[in-house]
């Protein structure tokens, strides 16, 4: 292979590479989901009617 093949290897390799690693970072450093309300409190949505 040439040295223009090895450059392109290269770059692409370590762009992907680079890209992977960045995704890996950004899950494990996202912030604690808040709770989640679905309903206003104190609102009767009916959906458990025993």
């Amino acid at each position: 292979m040439n040295a223009g093949g090895w450059t392109i290897l290269v770059l692409s390799v370590g762009f992907v590479t680079f890209l992977f690693a960045w995704c890996i970072y950004k899950v494990l450093t996202a912030p604690a989901p808040g709770e989640k309300l679905h309903a206003q409190p104190g609102v009767d949505t009916h959906d458990r009617d025993d």
